[in-house]
């Protein structure tokens, strides 16, 4: 059996301090259906990254394995950090992807994990088959642009993008580290951005 290591993204500019695991959007289907709608993927920042700077696709490509089998033994990494992001880049693209990423956080108790994703219902299968680690907070990615959207069942919070007219509740600015609103249980529920 064949064992892979996962690649984990140092973090940088806002999330300077906060590394993460990724996958390539531009692999991805559902990023792809989505960067073709009005949804706000359609000016998806990762993907045009991921353009200007091929050997990030390639580094984001190696953790793809993580939606063809579960991990076991050493594929599941060690995580030594405050904080910890899931997805910053890409988006889940399975059952066995996002069951991965709670394995992860299960072993590794003393991080608080952070995932963001739009595909709020295989996250909800995943909750059927297994309970949510404490160490984990699962962020819906409100799709649309100035709308609020509701919470999913399971999840934590609920995360939107404002243009400047559109703008109401701003409570993300700056640095991630220095902030962590989205990286701890707390009383928010949604927190809101101005699109840069």
């Amino acid at each position: 059996m064949t064992e892979h290591k996962i690649h984990i993204t140092k973090g940088n500019a806002k999330m300077e301090g906060i590394n993460s695991i990724n996958t390539s959007t531009l692999d991805n289907e559902f990023c792809t259906k989505m960067r073709g709608t009005e949804a706000i993927c359609k000016d998806c920042y990762a993907a045009r990254f991921e353009k200007l700077r091929p050997n990030i696709t390639v580094a984001f490509r190696r953790n793809n394995f993580m939606s063809e089998k579960y991990l076991r033994g050493n594929e599941i990494p060690k995580i030594n950090a405050r904080a910890f992001r899931f997805s910053s880049y890409g988006e889940i693209i399975n059952y066995k992807h996002a069951y991965n990423y709670f394995t992860i956080a299960r072993n590794n108790p003393d991080t608080t994990f952070t995932l963001w994703t739009k595909r709020y219902r295989i996250l909800q299968k995943v909750l059927k088959d297994t309970d949510k680690p404490r160490n984990l907070l699962l962020i819906y990615s409100s799709p649309e642009v100035n709308k609020i959207a509701p919470k999913p069942y399971g999840f934590d919070k609920v995360f939107t993008a404002f243009t400047k007219d559109g703008a109401k509740d701003i409570n993300c600015h700056g640095s991630c580290m220095n902030c962590l609103l989205c990286y701890s249980h707390n009383e928010v529920g949604f927190i809101n951005e101005i699109i840069k």
